[in-house]
């Protein structure tokens, strides 16, 4: 099966189709390998042909034509011209009239078509977001983007890779080829290099009038002239792609729809719109010694000694006052130390600011987590190690391009976010929780537990309060099932919110408790705060772990035991991990109805696995018998919320606890159901709310109450 190229830029004249065309022909010749060109750039035709001394009598656009009418006499050797390069070339259009006409979701089935007889096919995809070259980007296996060393075209190809990343490609997809790279008037590669987030895969030397000569006389340059300067930088770069298999991933589909929609917009209001923000990123450089890595270290040495940073006290962290004018102090001595170690090759002021707020988050913040932070529509950040930094968004896991300059680094962030709540991590206590000043929530562990450096994870605290109109309008669940679970918070009936890891568990019990009178006296109890209830009579309690000594934990269960002498009307534990379960089960036995709580299950029925577990273990000598009695008689609601493959949560099931079915088994009732019923071409979801026809046993309960629940939400649709 052949590995799928595609070349492309934003910016006319920076030497696309001249290098498509080379490392093509180079790949036949050099490298031994079957290569097809394809010409889909519909915006300048025929210049690829020209490149090879061609004139094809045929096109993509007649091939598809072919396929739609008569694919039994499809001959696809009639439709490809050959050269005496050893290349196979085939062209999108003949002229640009036909354009229209280039069927965007025919132009897999041509490539299918093709990649038998090939190791390589090569696309110059052109410089436009058409719906043709979104077609083809959902082929490629490697994503070539060719930059001139000028503010225009960095500017574009930020902007590119913007666009590409928002839309899931990974950035290992996604190379950079920096043409005419030793150009005199232009821009070092340094710079080029630390304004985009991509990988510079290859330096082709700026030679105009030996590119020139070639493409006149319709030769390659690489046969023109094989031993200039950039017929060897392109014969490098082909053995680099035939020799480095690690360079291809499985192509990746993107929602052609949502890309037309609202990449057409103008980009700046595009891109506020989303609320991206640029980034500094550091990727492998194109040599063993990279320059931009090195600058940074020497600067951030120089500023740790001139400011003490290694005896600097870590609470000055927590004091917003010392800290301002701590980075203060800092700037000024980056910008004069960069002004001395930076010399000729960093000349723009906008790369040279950059460069000093990466050093101050190095030395004064968390690094290249700032930026991360400060994205609203990152959910979460994992830090494997120094060189693998991914986060979730939009439900999706992507790696990004930032790293830490070391390991070390990575271990300094950590004791920075931990220090000033009394916290330490070392050999002896290799792992902690911790939480940041906004209340998100952090987990670090190091070596000798993580064997593949300092591991550091952070659930961002979301500041928005999420009501049941907005997990509707998101599609988490439908009205009838609002209008339910409302009625069981008021009717003051006990639930447990039930889910996997970043399923949505703890938004779903900020919803329910939004549904308690205001009349209510509320406690909640929590490992790290993450509750964010609307009522003013709310206390909130946190669970404290061991200090430096080992001594000084109050648990989850002490909270608990206190908070009973503290006249609740509401208790709420943000999730049951432990013996508390226990304390919970006996409380909401014994008057403490209306509490809620969170518990990691993989189904509803999952759940009454996970309290046996939880409550075995905790060390209580009690019958399995007593135990699911316990459950059953404390249980009346089970509320379990699931992240489904498209990233999406929602609420799967509620289920009530409707009492022993026999000596040992609780009775489980669904009452609402999600039905997926498979996904689109977007891999989008597909599927639908139900209701079982289950009548839960408590309807005349709440009706009692004067709470309005009519049945018919009960019935199916």
């Amino acid at each position: 099966m052949a590995r799928r190229i595609v070349i492309f830029s934003t910016k006319g004249g920076v030497g696309k189709t001249l290098l498509a065309t080379n490392v093509g022909v180079s790949l036949a010749k050099d490298q031994r390998q079957r290569v097809l060109l394809i010409d889909l750039d519909t915006q300048v035709v025929g210049d690829m042909a020209r490149m090879l001394d061609i004139s094809p009598q045929k096109a993509m656009v007649d091939l598809i034509n072919l396929l739609k009418k008569y694919p039994q006499s499809l001959k696809k050797e009639d439709f490809l011209a050959t050269t005496s390069y050893g290349v196979d070339f085939l062209a999108g259009v003949l002229r640009p009239q036909q354009s229209p006409h280039l069927e965007p979701e025919k132009i897999k089935e041509v490539i299918n078509l093709m990649e038998r007889d090939y190791d390589y096919i090569i696309v110059d995809a052109g410089k436009s977001f058409s719906d043709c070259f979104v077609a083809t980007l959902n082929l490629a296996n490697l994503i070539l983007l060719v930059v001139t060393p000028d503010i225009l075209s960095i500017y574009q190809t930020k902007w590119a890779i913007d666009t590409l990343q928002f839309l899931h490609f990974p950035l290992r997809m996604i190379k950079i080829v920096l043409n005419r790279a030793e150009s005199v008037s232009g821009i070092s590669w340094q710079e080029v290099r630390a304004s985009l987030p991509a990988e510079i895969i290859s330096l082709i030397p700026s030679e105009g009038k030996i590119a020139g000569l070639a493409v006149n006389r319709g030769v390659p340059v690489v046969i023109e002239n094989p031993h200039s300067k950039i017929a060897q930088a392109i014969k490098k770069f082909s053995q680099q792609i035939a020799q480095e298999k690690n360079l291809f991933m499985e192509n990746i589909r993107i929602d052609q729809l949502r890309l037309k929609e609202q990449v057409a917009q103008r980009p700046q209001e595009f891109w506020q719109r989303q609320g991206l923000t640029e980034t500094l990123a550091e990727p492998t450089p194109p040599e063993e010694v990279d320059e931009i890595i090195l600058l940074k270290r020497r600067i951030h040495n120089r500023l740790i000694e001139e400011l003490n940073l290694k005896r600097l006290d870590l609470k000055v962290f927590s004091d917003v006052q010392k800290l301002g004018e701590l980075k203060d102090k800092a700037e000024m001595m980056v910008a004069n130390f960069l002004a001395e170690e930076a010399g000729s090759f960093i000349s723009s002021q906008e790369v040279r600011k950059k460069l000093v707020k990466e050093i101050l988050d190095e030395a004064l913040g968390l690094g290249p987590l700032e930026d991360l932070l400060a994205d609203p529509e990152i959910t979460d950040i994992m830090v494997n190690n120094k060189d693998e930094v991914y986060i979730e968004r939009h439900g999706k896991i992507e790696l990004t391009s930032k790293k830490f300059i070391s390991n070390e680094q990575v271990k300094t962030i950590i004791e920075r976010i931990i220090a000033p709540i009394g916290r330490r991590i070392d050999e002896s206590v290799p792992m902690v929780d911790a939480r940041l000043p906004d209340g998100s929530r952090v987990n670090a562990i190091i070596p000798p537990l993580s064997l593949t450096g300092p591991s550091l994870t952070i659930r961002k605290f979301r500041r928005e309060r999420f009501k049941i109109e907005d997990l509707i309008a998101l599609g988490t669940l439908n009205i009838k099932m609002a209008e339910f679970i409302k009625a069981c918070v008021i009717a003051r009936k006990n639930i447990i919110v039930s889910g996997g890891t970043g399923s949505g568990k703890t938004t779903v019990l900020n919803v329910l408790s939004a549904f308690i009178p205001d009349n209510e006296r509320i406690v909640t109890i929590e490992d790290a705060a993450e509750l964010k209830l609307h009522q003013e009579h709310w206390i909130r309690l946190e669970s404290r772990p061991p200090n430096i000594e080992g001594k000084g934990a109050i648990t989850i269960r002490d909270l608990f035991r206190n908070t009973l002498r503290m006249r609740p009307d509401r208790i709420i534990i943000g999730e049951c991990r432990g013996i508390e379960t226990l304390d919970m089960l006996q409380a909401m036995n014994t008057g403490h109805d209306g509490s809620m709580t969170t518990v990691h299950a993989n189904s509803t029925h999952d759940v009454l696995t996970r309290l046996d577990s939880m409550i075995l273990m905790s060390g209580v000598d009690l019958p399995i018998r007593a135990i699911r009695e316990m459950i059953a008689s404390a249980i009346d609601l089970i509320i379990h919320t699931a992240r489904l493959s498209d990233g999406t949560r929602k609420i799967v099931q509620i289920t009530e606890v409707a009492g022993m079915k026999d000596e040992l088994h609780i009775d489980l009732r669904d009452i609402f159901i999600f039905k997926q019923m498979g996904v689109d071409n977007q891999n989008h979801v597909l599927g639908e709310f139900r209701a079982t026809g289950y009548v839960p046993s408590f309807i005349e309960e709440i009706r009692v109450k004067g709470i309005s629940l009519t049945e018919n939400i009960f019935q199916p649709a």
